[in-house]
């Protein structure tokens, strides 16, 4: 009997199998390892948020300090006043600290704005927004970016509390540091712009305040504005996202919170500022890309509610079909065209309500 025949080319089938068992050995290293990472990571995460939450906090560390050195080029002139790490908390806690960046002459007092990091409620400082404060304080304001306790460590309501806490700070040292008290603006991005909106609605909203437990350490007539970058705003609807930003976003909140259930709880319906706007709420700067599914998610609702209240709301968004389309916390990027549009609409709009 004949032997089959190979045509030109084609390799014994031994051949084949042995090329086929190198594959699997080469995929097995690759694969191996990160079923040893992955699979432990998973199994933990189901009780914890620690560990994935701990690695979400790696990625936006590096990528805070990108965004912090692209903005610092375009900084072509330092503030005459800058101060580092100045505790606001008696020095308890070493991550409650500001920073502060101005250029107000011995004895003045320029409107001031407070700004809080983002980070999704894990990571982040102001390190990586000095460079824009920078920016505003050379546009004759005083300038602050604050620190607070990330989750896992430390876990809800502490940031809330602590940023009060910076805010009495700044109130009784408002003279030394340049701070006209009764104009302050709280701004924000993406999770530091929930936060900014819920002390405003604390210190704007007494039935807030009671339901919170927190004496609101300035009066409502000291707010001049806030300040709104895409953030987070309605908890409810962070809970029915999937997909794997939807998970870290989750996975985020679980750890600030302290809660995996934290969209039906107290933590949830108290941090969802979009629910307790009233008239009172200062007028409010807010914007998000369009490529961001938080201005669609989050911003526009929240925009959307604060005009039902009558509040004074000054929106930069841009149409869906917007091209290239603006990423989360686009307003950073200052090296495109619409980053520098957004700073100048930021600076117009801070001029009004501080005039």
């Amino acid at each position: 009997m004949s032997k089959p025949s190979k045509t030109a080319g084609e390799a014994p089938a031994s051949d084949s199998l042995r090329r086929r068992h190198r594959g699997w050995r080469v995929a097995a290293w690759i694969v191996g390892p990160l079923l040893l990472v992955m699979v432990p990571v998973a199994i933990v995460g189901s009780v914890t948020p620690a560990p994935s939450a701990l690695i979400i906090r790696s990625l936006f560390v590096k990528d805070g300090a990108a965004r912090a050195a692209e903005m610092q080029e375009h900084v072509a002139v330092e503030p005459a006043t800058q101060m580092f790490d100045i505790a606001y908390g008696g020095g308890v806690d070493p991550v409650e600290t500001l920073d502060l960046f101005s250029n107000a002459t011995e004895g003045e007092l320029l409107p001031t704005v407070v700004w809080i990091h983002g980070g999704a409620w894990v990571s982040g400082s102001s390190a990586n927004v000095n460079p824009y404060l920078k920016l505003l304080a050379n546009e004759g304001y005083t300038t602050v970016g604050v620190n607070y306790g990330l989750g896992p460590e430390a876990t809800y309501p502490a940031a809330v509390n602590q940023l009060n806490e910076a805010l009495g700070y700044l109130n009784d040292h408002a003279d030394e540091l340049g701070i006209d008290s009764s104009q302050i603006v709280l701004a924000g991005d993406s999770a530091g712009a929930q936060l900014a909106s819920q002390l405003a609605t604390l210190i704007t909203d007494e039935r807030y305040a009671n339901l919170m437990g927190i004496a609101p350490a300035l009066e409502a007539d000291q707010l001049s504005g806030a300040l709104l970058n895409c953030g987070v705003y309605d908890l409810a609807s962070m809970a029915e996202l999937d997909g794997i930003i939807a998970w870290g976003l989750q996975t985020s909140l679980w750890a600030y919170t302290g809660t995996k259930n934290w969209s039906a709880t107290y933590e949830g319906a108290t941090m969802s500022s979009l629910d307790f706007v009233t008239s009172d709420f200062p007028p409010t700067y807010i914007s998000g890309g369009n490529g961001d599914g938080l201005t669609w998610l989050q911003s526009i609702p929240m925009s959307t509610a604060l005009q039902a209240a009558g509040v004074p709301v000054t929106e930069l968004f841009w149409p869906a079909e917007h091209e290239p389309a603006l990423p989360h916390e686009y307003q950073f990027h200052l090296d495109r065209p619409e980053a520098q549009e957004a700073l100048e609409a930021t600076i117009g709009w801070l001029g009004e309500v501080t005039s």
